[in-house]
């Protein structure tokens, strides 16, 4: 081949001498090549790079007859450089598969890969250029390129094998700048991947905040991780195509046994949350199952399995299980969508977009199998169809995650007025300030757990005979729907209060109406008190009173709205002048502190030994470590002594 190069490079297409196996004694310029096949590096019309989709791409050898084969094979060109007065230099194509080194004259000038003694580590191919020795500038040489393919490259290249394009010669300034608009053009075949990897970023950062803001709705989560198992590709492609940090086998089986079907499997996931269709335990074993398929069934068509353990006619049966898994989890994926368009339509076709770009994201291979275009070029840069659908269907769907979670966040605010609004009726409902009656002074104090508390209290006194009634109570269960039933408890008690304060009486008016309900119990507690301080009590399920800090001993009985006809067990005693009555909740006693230890009814005990009022009861527990509402009632029969002082004080005040 003879060159004339001035300021020019000589693409060297051929015909280059090609033969497959290996002996160093090729690369010698004496040696007789004659017998080896020709092949010329000249780009067809119309080929395609199988996986960016770039054009100038020349097939490998294995679309040239020799099909199957890996390992060693030689390239040989004698040129004869006829002005050459300047440092020459090589520049390999941008597409080898997969290491190779290069002789000049028998020299070697430089490789690109590791050739071991008995093994070759190789990296995904980038621009290089290598120097001629000083003293070949002219004359005819003798180009020699010793390359090497790995047994399992064919699977993820169905025309694998030796140079994708013509090597090329000039002077070695300019083939410096030729390697330099090389790598400018690498980054506009990949650089697309660093645009996709910001939106991955805002797809993580949207999905994990709203997910830490809402850890109920999984779909956040399930998102988040399909954008770091994204990244983690686009990294791992990224660094491959800018350096040689990565081995080819290593990327390989990260991209191809993990990623991939990693990827498609999450991808179904969180479809299935985002539609809340389950995802019901049969879909989770599933699609588990499906992406282990994929990952155990791609593994051995990797290297270094591919060829010195598998054999080579292993992949005529592997790829139809696992395209049929590939399928599989597409099957399982338009089962997702179509239940979820079932389930919520007008969100389902908002949706479906997303999901389509998604499905096109994950089979791009198998789209590029059947001849659908892969790759467009868009303002000079290459962008894949399986980057441009990542892009736009994570985007659509962090916009409808924000759009669902900003929907999420007005319905909290709803209901937060809501249990706002029950607050204050329930404050309207249980009394502040306690009454005054005759002969008694009533001192307490109410501490819900929460906004709306399930314990209750009413005070009623009876102006026509002096005597007061006094419920108390704690509804099963906490929050708005305690609180709602707190609010008709009260309801009934002032109610029927009004025709009845017997004890008795008002529990079973309660017990009935609760069973009417059903599924809503409570505690409750009843007594009246006379004006000479006899008293009244029927109990439902409710703690004891304390008389003078002992507790009143009591038949036990069933809370409220468990059954109807329930016979409340009654008492009846006297409250002399000085005496006190302590009403609690259980709320008291089961505070408990860091530990788990509980307050406990001997901690009670103990400090009714001497005069406490409710409020510093009440204290000591929530300081204790609350848990549930907590409520105490003190009721103390006054000294006919002090009650006069007491009127006298309301008359010189009036």
């Amino acid at each position: 081949m003879r060159i004339t190069l001035g300021n020019s490079a000589v693409e060297l297409t051929g015909p280059w001498r090609f033969h497959t196996g290996d002996h160093l004694q090729w690369a010698m310029p004496d040696f007789d090549d004659a017998s080896w096949e020709k092949v010329d590096l000249t780009p067809p019309p119309g080929s395609d790079d199988p996986d960016l989709g770039t054009s100038g791409y020349v097939p490998g050898w294995t679309a040239q007859g020799h099909d199957g084969y890996a390992g060693y094979a030689w390239y040989r060109l004698r040129v004869n450089v006829e002005d050459g007065d300047r440092e020459l230099a090589l520049k390999m194509p941008d597409t080898v598969d997969d290491a190779y080194q290069v002789f000049v004259n028998g020299q070697p000038i430089g490789q690109f890969g590791h050739f071991l003694q008995h093994s070759v580590i190789a990296y995904p191919s980038i621009p290089k250029d290598y120097k001629f020795p000083p003293d070949l500038r002219s004359g005819t040489m003798l180009i020699a390129v010793r390359m090497w393919m790995d047994s399992a490259t064919p699977y993820n290249s169905p025309d694998a094998g030796g140079m994708h394009g013509p090597p090329v010669l000039g002077h070695a300034e300019t083939i410096a700048n030729q390697v330099l608009v090389n790598w400018d053009g690498t980054a506009h075949e990949v650089g697309v991947g660093f645009l996709e990897t910001l939106v991955l970023l805002l797809a993580l950062t949207v999905s994990l905040t709203h997910y830490r803001m809402d850890p109920t709705d999984k779909a956040y989560l399930w998102l988040a991780l399909v954008a770091v198992a994204t990244l983690v590709g686009n990294f791992i492609l990224l660094t491959t195509s800018f350096t040689a940090w990565l081995p080819q086998t290593l990327a390989a089986l990260a991209l191809n046994v993990v990623i991939a079907p990693l990827r498609i499997g999450l991808w179904v996931l969180f479809w299935a949350y985002w539609f809340r269709v389950g995802p019901a335990r049969w879909l989770q074993v599933a699609v588990a199952g499906l992406v282990t398929l994929l990952a155990l069934g791609t593994l051995p068509m990797q290297a270094p399995l591919y060829g010195p353990v598998v054999p080579l006619g292993a992949s005529r049966w592997l790829l139809p299980l696992l395209l049929a898994a590939k399928l599989a989890l597409a099957g399982l994926l338009v089962y997702v969508v179509y239940r979820g368009l079932r389930r919520k339509r007008s969100e389902g076709w908002l949706a479906l977009p997303a999901v389509l770009l998604a499905v096109a994201a994950n089979y791009q291979h198998e789209l590029h199998l059947i001849h659908i275009r892969t790759a467009f070029s868009v303002f000079g840069f290459t962008v894949s169809l399986g980057t441009a659908s990542t892009m736009l269907s994570l985007l659509l769907v962090t916009v409808m995650l924000s759009r669902r979670f900003l929907h999420a966040e007005r319905r909290k605010m709803q209901w937060g007025w809501e249990i706002e609004q029950a607050r204050q009726v329930q404050q309207v409902l249980i009394p502040k300030e306690m009454p005054q009656v005759a002969g008694l002074r009533i001192d307490g104090d109410y501490r819900p757990a929460r906004e709306v508390g399930g314990d209750f209290f009413q005070i009623l006194p009876n102006e026509a005979d002096g005597s007061v009634l006094l419920v108390v109570g704690d509804v099963t269960g906490k929050g708005l729907c305690a609180g709602m039933m707190v609010a008709m408890i009260v309801g009934i008690v002032n109610t029927a209060a009004i025709e009845d304060t017997d004890p008795f009486a008002m529990l079973t008016t309660l017990n009935d109406c609760l069973c009417e309900r059903g599924h809503a119990t409570a505690t409750c507690l009843a007594l009246r008190i006379g004006r000479d301080g006899e008293v009244l009590l029927a109990n439902a399920g409710h703690l004891p009173p304390y008389r003078n800090g002992a507790e009143i001993a009591m038949e036990g009985a069933l809370p409220l709205g468990v059954a109807t006809g329930i016979d409340f067990p009654v008492s009846r005693f006297r409250l002399e002048e000085g005496d006190s009555l302590l009403l609690i909740s259980d709320g008291v006693a089961e505070a408990q502190d860091a530990d788990g230890v509980l307050f406990g009814f001997e901690r009670i005990g103990a400090m009714l030994r001497q005069p406490i009022s409710a409020a510093e009861l009440a204290t000591a527990a929530q300081s204790f470590g609350q848990q549930d509402d907590i409520l105490v009632l003190r009721i103390e029969r006054e000294r006919e002594q002090a009650v006069g002082v007491r009127a006298k004080r309301s008359m010189a005040l009036s």
